[in-house]
Parts: structure tokens; C-alpha cells; sequence
């Protein structure tokens, strides 16, 4: 392939938000740590949203076998849930009082569980965090909450043999498509007769929509909220910019170059129904094997202001409850050698938060067949809004996104997710900005 993604109760408010938030199992109550009187390791008990990913649990098993085996003050155990309802299980444990020790948390939810105490800062060195992808280290108020070991990265997969046929300029991390020339060849590719020549994703749901077009409009210099306060979107979610942002999406499906039908993922593109898949990198192996070496994986286009691509994936935090913080942060730190992240990022599919774990890398090494993921993450990736509105601003904005899809009027459609965010940040007292 050629290579040119009481706070407690405060929480419950957005409960329901939070659920459809996570892409997040039912949970067991349990002990955050059981000490023991005979001198025994402590039990220091984590959870993870990842059952059924085997990928992901074979690394975890690993770690915390090596870990139990390298010293005998803690033994880490583990228990791991469906993603489906991983966030409502933990509210219901934090209102308990029976969160375990370490989470996971997927990186847009942390910012809203920091604010309800269910987590606590995280106190690592900085060697390990500098050490990191931007995108993998949670921030709330500039304390650190959570860290990953990878992250996820958007690009637009396309055959080159195509884009040669059809004279289209093949972009690069140092000069992508700008707004016109991606235009010009969604145009050309229908032309050619592609009935749809973008597979954009649009059939998916949940948090998708924030991760996979907030680039878009913060391409177009628009926002989901003011950064610099993080007390409103007036002017950002539905100023000029987005907008204009907003109206180039629906002209997307008006000019017939998707279909806000069209499958979930990249079936379209691997199926040679599409020409261009705006797709993730979890996606990528399999276009790799039925695409061979045509396969391009190139950089989102840059709509005037930068391109960019989502950013912030799943990460730990110790919970506020757990009762053996200082073995739950050995613990997080010992997991964080290269040789895990490179685990994890070859067993899913994902990229490594270290650049040593990249090099350990089968898919995205230096010569790795995914290496322009890390090119493409490193150089475009943006976080979503860090604070506790999140899984409200999210929710605003696949409803606006969807319905401006289906053609709904593009500044009413905006004023209305922005008006309903800040009522939500206004009677949440500004969530501590």
C-alpha cells in the first residue's frame, strides 16, 4: 500500500446522555479494594468496557499477570463488561459507593466524571505523560484524569489506480484537498459514474457524528462551543462558520455524492460501490486486504481553516473511591511500557499513543502499511470539547447534524442545539468554568 485517526448526584442529570455517549457493561457491584488482615496482596479490582474484544482482554490479561508476578504488595483483578451499557453501570456504582479502583472511560465522558468526583487526579510523572499522543491524556481544569494507550484516527481511504484514472491531484499531510479540489473530485467520481462516490458513515449513531464531523466544522473555523470559556456555542455552533460548514454537509447528500443511507464503516468503498471512504483507522485492515496496494489512506481535506480529524479515545482513571490509589497508579504506570501499547495497537487496530510502540509496531511502524495514520493523528488530531456538557453538547449535535442531513433549515436547526446547550451549562452553574 502507499502511504502519501455532594458532586456525585450532580452526574445523574445527563445520566441517560452519557449511556449513548460511550461507543460503551453491565456491571457487577464490587469492592474497590479488599485488604487483607493476613498479609496478603491487596485486591485492587478494574474495569474495562471491552468485553468481547478479545484483542484488547488478551493484552490486559498480560499486563496484569506480569504486574501481579513483579511485586507482592497488590494483585490487580479484573472484570470486563459489554460497552453497551458500561456508562449508566458506572453512575450506578458511583452512587453506591461501589466503584472499583481503576476504570476505563472513553475520552470525551472523563471531563463529566471529573466533575461528579467519580475520578481523581492521576499524579503520573511527566515522563510517562509527555511520553504520550496529545489525544491520549484527559484533561479537566489542567489536572491530568486519564490516560490511553492508543487513539483513533479518521482519514479518506481511496484506490489510487482511481484517482489516477480520473486526474485527481493525490493529497498529502503537507498540502490536503482543500475545499474546492474535494468538491472537483466528489463531482468528477459521480461523473464517472459512481451513483455515490463518498462513503461518509452517515448510517452510524451515537457519538460518530461528534467524532467524525466536528473536524469538519472546525475545518471551516466553527465549534461546538467557546473553548476559551467553555460557557456557551452561541456564535460557534451556529455562527457563519458552521453555518457554512453545516450547508456544505447537506449539499453533500443534495448533490447525491453520499447517501445518508449508506452501510456503516467502509462496506461501500471495499465493495467498489464508492470511490472514497471517510472512514476510521479500525477500518483500515480490512481495506488493506481487499484493496491491496492501490489502497491510499489519505488526509481529510482542509475546509479553510486546517484539516482536522478526531481525537481522544479510551483511557483510565482511578476512581475517587478506590481506597489503594497509590498500588492503582503503580499499576498504570507499569502497564505503560512500549511492548503493551504495541499489543494493543496491532491486536485492534489502533494507533500507539508512544512513538516507541509505533516502532514495535507491525501496522504502524516506519515501514508499517498504517504508518500514515500516526503522519495523519499527530499532524490533525483535535480533542472534543473538554468539560462536563459533553455528553450534551454530543447529543445537540447528531440531532441537528441528522436533521440538516435530511434537509432541515441549517441556521434554525443550529440555534435551536445551541440554545438547548446552554440552557443545560446555565442550570448546571457553568460546570465549574
Amino acid at each position: 500500500m502507499r502511504t502519501h485517526r455532594s458532586r456525585t448526584a450532580r452526574a445523574v442529570v445527563i445520566t441517560g446522555l452519557t449511556a449513548g455517549l460511550a461507543l460503551s457493561g453491565c456491571a457487577r457491584a464490587g469492592e474497590t479494594t479488599t485488604e487483607a488482615s493476613d498479609g496478603a496482596p491487596t485486591e485492587i479490582l478494574m474495569w474495562t468496557h471491552s468485553a468481547g474484544n478479545d484483542g484488547e482482554l488478551t493484552v490486559y490479561d498480560q499486563i496484569i499477570e506480569d504486574f501481579n508476578a513483579s511485586q507482592d504488595q497488590y494483585t490487580v483483578v479484573t472484570e470486563a463488561f459489554p460497552q453497551s451499557s458500561y456508562n449508566d453501570s458506572i453512575v450506578a456504582a458511583a452512587a453506591s459507593g461501589d466503584l472499583p479502583c481503576l476504570i476505563s472511560m472513553d475520552g470525551p465522558i472523563m471531563p463529566n466524571w471529573a466533575w461528579a468526583g467519580y475520578i481523581q487526579p492521576l499524579d503520573l510523572p511527566t515522563s510517562l505523560t509527555d511520553s504520550l499522543l496529545p489525544t491520549a491524556v484527559g484533561t479537566y481544569q489542567d489536572e491530568i484524569y486519564s490516560v490511553g494507550y492508543w487513539d483513533a484516527a479518521i482519514a479518506i481511504f481511496a484506490r489510487q489506480s482511481v484517482l489516477d484514472a480520473n486526474g485527481i491531484r493525490i493529497p498529502t499531510v503537507d498540502q490536503p484537498w482543500t475545499k474546492d479540489e474535494f468538491d472537483a473530485a466528489l463531482t468528477t467520481l459521480k461523473q464517472a459514474g459512481y451513483e455515490t462516490p463518498l462513503d461518509i458513515g452517515a448510517e452510524d449513531t451515537g457519538e460518530w457524528w461528534s467524532y467524525a464531523y466536528l473536524p469538519f466544522l472546525a475545518s471551516f473555523g466553527g465549534d461546538e462551543i467557546n473553548r476559551e470559556t467553555y460557557l456557551s456555542a452561541d456564535g460557534y455552533l451556529n455562527g457563519p462558520d458552521a453555518v457554512a460548514a453545516f450547508t456544505w454537509f447537506q449539499d453533500v447528500f443534495k448533490n447525491g455524492w453520499s447517501s445518508a443511507g449508506g452501510t456503516i464503516g467502509n462496506q461501500e468503498f471495499i465493495d467498489g460501490d464508492a470511490a472514497l471512504a471517510y472512514t476510521g483507522v479500525w477500518n483500515a485492515k480490512a481495506a488493506l486486504e481487499a484493496v491491496g496496494d492501490d489502497l491510499l489512506i489519505l488526509p481529510p481535506p482542509d475546509f479553510g481553516h486546517g484539516a482536522k480529524t478526531g481525537g481522544g479515545s479510551w483511557t483510565f482513571g482511578i476512581t475517587s473511591q478506590c481506597q489503594a490509589a497509590d498500588g492503582a497508579r503503580e499499576y498504570l504506570e507499569f502497564s505503560f511500557q512500549d511492548e503493551y501499547i504495541a499489543a494493543f495497537s496491532d491486536n485492534q487496530v489502533v494507533i500507539p499513543a508512544t512513538d516507541g510502540a509505533a516502532a514495535m509496531s507491525e501496522y504502524f511502524g516506519a515501514d508499517g502499511s498504517l504508518e500514515a495514520f500516526v503522519e495523519i493523528s499527530k499532524a490533525f488530531a483535535m480533542m472534543r470539547p473538554e468539560t462536563p456538557a459533553y455528553p450534551v453538547i454530543s447529543s445537540q449535535f447528531e440531532k441537528a447534524a441528522k436533521e440538516i442531513m435530511n434537509g432541515a433549515d441549517v441556521q434554525s436547526t443550529l440555534n435551536v442545539a445551541t440554545q438547548e446547550i446552554d440552557t443545560n451549562i446555565e442550570s448546571n452553574d457553568g460546570y465549574g468554568f
